[in-house]
């Protein structure tokens, strides 16, 4: 596998618009994302620079991209750091500091080559990497029928914590809340 795993730099927001709207177009976008292609496609390029400069930071929000080598972007992961005292984002509110693992997508191309455990490795090791206060788990949520996603997901050793919220925009499905806890 010749992929690097590595976070954004803020400059590279046209490649982070490129890949997102690519994701946006992929089979299982409307269970997988909480925006459509259109909606992401008319924001502004401010939009895009100002996301990308905040998942550079790696403060609150951190995201990571994995690169052939020839600079092309294969996959992307998002971490958000949640707190007990922070806004709700998505899902439940945060009772312990935790990262949320969000924006989730690895062109087909490259999904079984070992590139999606690699960028979630890295994801969830600069996760537990944070010390102030440290994260007592990381979460994510996948959309009941995105079969293929929760399977990874268990696979990665992120088990289902028995919470679920009602999926955005739609009657009677369900996000499914799985975790991993710090060991």
């Amino acid at each position: 596998m010749d992929y690097v795993m590595r976070a954004v730099r803020a400059e590279e927001w046209p490649l982070a618009r490129q890949l997102r709207l690519e994701a946006l177009q992929d089979p299982a976008a409307p269970v997988a994302f909480l925006e459509s292609y259109e909606e992401a496609a008319a924001q502004p390029d401010a939009y895009w620079q100002d996301r990308t400069a905040r998942g550079a930071e790696g403060t609150t929000v951190r995201q990571f991209v994995a690169e052939s080598a020839e600079g092309e972007w294969v996959g992307t992961v998002t971490v958000l750091v949640e707190r007990p005292e922070d806004d709700v984002r998505f899902g439940e509110a945060a009772a312990v500091d935790q990262g949320h693992l969000v924006g989730v997508f690895v062109r087909p191309e490259v999904r079984a080559t070992g590139v999606t455990d690699a960028l979630f490795r890295e994801a969830v090791d600069w996760a537990w990497s944070l010390s102030a206060p440290p994260l007592a788990r990381v979460r994510l949520y996948v959309h009941e029928d995105n079969p293929r996603a929760a399977a990874f997901y268990r696979r990665f050793g992120f088990v289902p914590s028995g919470q679920r919220i009602p999926a955005p925009g739609e009657s009677g499905a369900w996000e499914l809340e799985y975790v991993i806890e710090r060991g």
